[in-house]
């Protein structure tokens, strides 16, 4: 196959796998679609086979770790913590949306850093709207929370988003070094995105609440809680010791799924189902095809148009060709395009692609999985989202989050040598 054919071939192969990750007809996974035409990149010699395997080899372990934290989400919802988290939030809440757009943005933040934005999406979301409906509240703010806080909230820990996984691995930082130079951008982000929320949606808020029922008492999962926690630190330490994290996760799945084993909240089918093996083999077939594009002319362009450096412009630049890469290719491509142009540059030009690539994506519906995802789940609960208005909404949050967070980690790179 001559350059031209396999750049053709390799690029035609991507924004086919973003169209049906987007449209998901019949609602088949995506992997159904990424898989084979992975395999044909490789048999029409697109993509060499040395190569897919090298860029195999490097996502196996990323994966491995996701399919962990899927899981691990998963098996606390069989506990009971995010029932709980609804309920307390709730009786917080009382009578007024303001407090419980608050309360939402806690829980979705805190539940994003720790157990990944997919928990927030899959999980969290169908609480919020259980909760809104018990308040007699409108639900759109609270919703929409979850969807910018799923994207912009994964900015703290390695372990919050497939981004992060992928750029954790090659950064060179400590667990707890990562965590200390993204938690200031990871606070001005959502601060930016409460503002503008909660200006946005104003007249939903200012609607008030019907209280249709009083809110369950369930209490938290002490277990659960526990388990988490130790599984942070195991994170942390794990770092510390040049071990991988990832048996950090095992253990703590194993903590998780032997209680619930025990007690028939699961099965060791729904345990391996909650990992979500679909995803995962998508994941390493877009790695596959993105490779295919980048051998082929993307990282060349992408190399004259990256700046060097780690100065505050050089960083915003970095952040947001991030992030109009995501919304054009989605934000897992965009990581797998950049990661290989910005890793010699330093931690830092790193840590500014995964500012663009986690707040950028909430201008778009294709900006992210996540995104894709929680619109599925709104739907599901008949809940009418506005394309001009989720537009709207991003127009308003990603360009101020966007400069807000890359100037904070800019400012946390000075102030630490960094």
């Amino acid at each position: 196959m001559t350059g031209v054919t396999a750049e053709v071939s390799s690029l035609v192969a991507l924004l086919a796998v973003i169209v049906v990750a987007v449209a998901r007809p019949k609602g088949w996974s995506e992997a159904w679609f990424a898989v084979p035409l992975a395999v044909a990149l490789l048999v029409t010699g697109a993509v060499s086979t040395s190569s897919a395997w090298s860029e195999t080899r490097r996502l196996l372990p990323v994966v491995g770790f996701l399919a962990l934290i899927l899981a691990m989400a998963q098996l606390c919802d069989r506990e009971g913590l995010f029932a709980a988290v609804g309920g307390h939030v709730a009786r917080v809440s009382g009578d007024r949306p303001h407090r419980l757009l608050l309360g939402v943005f806690v829980t979705a933040s805190v539940t994003t850093a720790v157990l990944s934005l997919d928990a927030t999406v899959v999980l969290l979301t169908p609480v919020v709207f259980a909760t809104a409906a018990r308040l007699g509240t409108r639900p759109s703010p609270h919703v929409h929370a979850c969807s910018h806080l799923a994207n912009t909230a994964s900015l703290l820990l390695p372990v919050s988003n497939l981004t992060n996984l992928l750029a954790f691995a090659v950064c060179g930082l400590s667990f707890a070094r990562f965590t200390g130079l993204m938690a200031l951008p990871w606070l001005v982000a959502i601060a930016v995105e409460y503002v503008v929320l909660r200006r946005f949606f104003r007249a939903d808020l200012a609607a008030g609440a019907r209280p249709a029922a009083q809110p369950h008492d369930v209490p938290l999962p002490r277990y659960a809680l526990v388990v988490l926690a130790a599984t942070l630190v195991g994170f942390a330490v794990a770092s510390s010791l040049s071990l991988d994290p990832a048996w950090a996760a095992l253990l703590g799945v194993l903590a998780l799924a032997v209680r619930a084993l025990g007690r028939r909240r699961t099965t060791v089918r729904e345990v391996v189902v909650s990992a979500n093996p679909g995803f995962l083999a998508f994941v390493l077939a877009l790695g596959v095809i993105v490779k295919g594009v980048l051998d082929h002319g993307l990282s060349q362009v992408l190399a004259r148009v990256v700046p060097g450096g780690t100065s505050w412009p050089a960083l915003l630049a970095v952040a947001g060709i991030a992030a109009l890469l995501a919304n054009l290719v989605n934000n897992l491509p965009a990581v797998l395009a950049l990661l290989p142009i910005v890793t010699p540059i330093g931690a830092g030009a790193v840590l500014a692609v995964l500012v663009g690539v986690n707040v950028g994506p909430n201008l778009t519906y294709v900006g992210s999985l996540a995104t894709l995802l929680w619109r599925r789940v709104v739907h599901r609960h008949e809940h009418e989202v506005s394309l001009a208005g989720f537009t709207r909404l991003g127009l308003l949050t990603v360009p101020a989050g966007l400069v807000a967070a890359t100037t904070a980690l800019w400012a946390m790179l000075q102030v630490t040598g960094g």
